[in-house]
């Protein structure tokens, strides 16, 4: 049981640590202008897909979806995949880099609330301080260090509007849909989900994607997006469900966390920012918090 939480924790920690990185190369792909981020929706939807089908055709014993399960596994995409990418990308463009990671931070709180409801998850008060801890230590980063993602010049409500649906949907995923992740290997559940999401999303990313100039993209930028599809969706996205089965919704939540934390890593080692006694305390309170809803204790819950 303790070598499960830990290969949780750790898959969990790695796959956030990809989506910190992640945030570099969107930027550069941004900053080039050849790929919309529509397009890139598109790429990352349909080459993930393609990835883990391909990989379904080596795993052992070939799975399939019980017939009572497809409209969960329709709406676990949807939720989890479709709409928590579509409401970032129309919320990035209305928010604030600031103001988008203050609101991202609502996301475990929601997962609490929604897993105790739905899968009963149990309310303890070492999550709840954990919880408040992290938000701590997330808002230290936001207002100290340099973002490295790009955003709008000021926030509007509908950014607000779309930041809080990307927030609710993904906790609604995490939340609800663990004893369905449980029932099927990571593989088989992941192509399943890509493929409806890239399903859903045909119809708005399609068309950026058509007019894209690929030819025009430079080497680099491309590496960029190589990473994007591969790194930062393939292998974190085989890490998430890994880290689903084996830890409970709102520890997999809280690695949101993480993201700040490996952005200032980055903004350190590029020269864009430097370390103080402050930042220190910042990220000591983000994984103090991680650990303490990985807590669970013995007495009464919260709720």
């Amino acid at each position: 049981m303790r070598r499960d939480a830990l290969t949780g924790n750790l898959a969990c920690f790695a796959a956030y640590a990809l989506f910190g990185f992640n945030i570099i190369s969107c930027r550069r792909i941004a900053l080039d202008g050849n790929i919309t981020p529509m397009a890139l929706f598109c790429l990352r939807s349909f080459g993930a897909a393609a990835l883990f089908w391909l990989l379904s055709l080596f795993t052992s014993p070939r799975e399939h979806i019980a017939r009572e399960d497809v409209w969960k596994v329709v709406l676990a995409s949807f939720l989890g995949l479709f709409m928590t990418q579509i409401s970032f990308l129309f919320a990035i463009t209305q928010t604030t880099a600031i103001d988008a990671s203050i609101m991202a931070t609502l996301s475990p709180v929601m997962t609490l609330v929604i897993s105790a409801i739905f899968i009963k998850e149990r309310i303890t008060w070492s999550g709840v301080a954990g919880i408040i801890l992290s938000i701590s230590g997330v808002l230290i980063l936001v207002f100290n260090c340099v973002t490295l993602s790009a955003g709008a010049d000021s926030t509007s409500l509908w950014g607000i509007l779309g930041m809080i649906l990307n927030s609710l949907c993904f906790a609604s995923y995490v939340g609800i849909f663990k004893p369905l992740i449980q029932k099927y290997s990571v593989v088989t559940f992941m192509k399943w989900m890509f493929l409806f999401s890239s399903l859903m999303a045909l119809p708005f990313s399609f068309s950026a994607f058509a007019a894209s100039d690929l030819a025009a993209v430079p080497a680099d930028v491309m590496g960029h997006v190589a990473f994007v599809v591969v790194g930062a969706t393939f292998i974190a996205y085989f890490l998430i469900p890994y880290g689903q089965q084996r830890l409970r919704p709102v520890v997999v939540c809280m690695y949101t966390y993480v993201q700040p934390v490996i952005a200032m890593v980055i903004a350190l080692a590029l020269g864009l920012d430097t370390l103080g006694l402050l930042k220190i305390a910042a990220t000591l309170l983000v994984f103090l918090g991680v650990g303490l809803v990985n807590f669970v204790p013995k007495g009464k819950p919260f709720a």
